[in-house]
């Protein structure tokens, strides 16, 4: 009954999207060079090769810009740097992101400062602007990074996709509490090591292997071979493959960088969100089963037939859409 219901969400992945779409913010950084002057960095996802959304920032009028706005598109984003100088710093000073009341994406905000202290916030349609503190706020950045990290995982449809996919091999609740588990914990050790610098490796493959991974479930739920070891062990996939999925996670945090003071609360902030994004979705799907398996035995309908009729067609068109996301991403190696 379990796999009939974990279908039902896989077809509903093949009818939201043809593409893996990561929940991608625009990014802005302050680093103070002296007390009067800022290095500013303006990122905003790239719509295409030559596109942009329509975002921009606002500084008060007693900002002054001392250099030419420097832009270029660079991978997925639209990249601006140029250099401010307001006198005594931008302390009490309003900072606005015009258009971003149309637009549903967020805004992370970082200001890096000459004594090594940092200022984190988060703007979006609903909160345009800010007023510049000048006092490190620990709890902002708790907020901004636990939040950040529930959106990151809710919005990744291919770390959903894989985690619907392990569901529906693990069948049972305990053989999913435990291959959710190791999953968990697998990417949270990766997660951690890389954006702590320990390990690095490039983004562009580990990208192609996570969508692989999901071609390598379909098939496995074609193939319908439960002496293998993925069904046996659905715990050993789970977390060969959550290494890998953790380095995805990581250059997601990577975007927007860690506070340099805030450094073990920003990134466990971030690891708690994709946990709690994680439990929400695995908690949503299990809720529903058994809202759906309580009508189907009101209506005393056997569910068996149906899921035999739809798993192998969902199944190849699950490996269809992410074979696809694997030869996109490996064609984007040579960009």
């Amino acid at each position: 009954m379990i796999r009939w219901f974990i279908v039902s969400v896989l077809c509903i992945f093949l009818i939201s999207t043809a593409y893996a779409d990561e929940y991608r913010p625009a990014y802005l950084e302050l680093q103070q060079s002296s007390a009067d002057v800022y290095d500013v960095l303006w990122k905003v996802p790239a719509r295409g090769a030559d596109k942009r959304l329509s975002l921009y920032v606002v500084f008060a009028d007693d900002v002054e810009t001392m250099k030419p706005v420097r832009a270029a598109f660079i991978g997925r984003a639209f990249i601006e740097r140029s250099t401010i100088r307001r006198s005594g710093g931008l302390t009490g000073s309003k900072i606005k992101i015009k258009g971003l009341e149309r637009v549903s994406t967020d805004v992370l905000v970082r200001i890096q400062r000459l004594d090594g202290s940092s200022e984190t916030t988060r703007l979006n349609a609903a909160t345009t602007s800010f007023i510049v503190a000048g006092i490190p706020q620990f709890l902002e950045v708790i907020k901004t990074y636990l939040l950040f990290g529930v959106e990151h995982i809710l919005g990744g449809y291919d770390h959903l996709l894989f985690i619907a996919c392990l569901i529906f091999i693990a069948g049972t609740w305990q053989r999913i509490l435990l291959t959710i588990t190791g999953f968990t914990i697998a990417h949270s050790m990766t997660l951690t090591l890389a954006a702590l610098e320990r390990v690095c490796l490039p983004i562009p493959p580990i990208e192609a292997v996570i969508a692989l991974s999901i071609v390598f479930l379909a098939r496995e739920i074609v193939l319908d071979r439960r002496d293998t070891l993925t069904w046996r062990y659905p715990v050993i996939v789970s977390s060969s493959f959550g290494l890998l999925h953790g380095f995805g996670f990581a250059s997601a945090l990577s975007e927007i960088g860690l506070p340099q003071t805030e450094i073990p609360a920003a990134l466990l902030a971030f690891n708690v969100g994709v946990e709690i994004g994680q439990l929400i979705f695995v908690g949503i799907i299990l809720l529903a089963f058994w809202c759906v398996s309580q009508s189907l035995k009101v209506l005393k309908i056997d569910s068996t037939d149906s899921l035999k009729l739809v798993e192998k067609p969902i199944a190849f068109a699950v490996g269809g859409i992410t074979a696809f996301w694997t030869i996109e991403r490996v064609a984007g190696f040579w960009r």
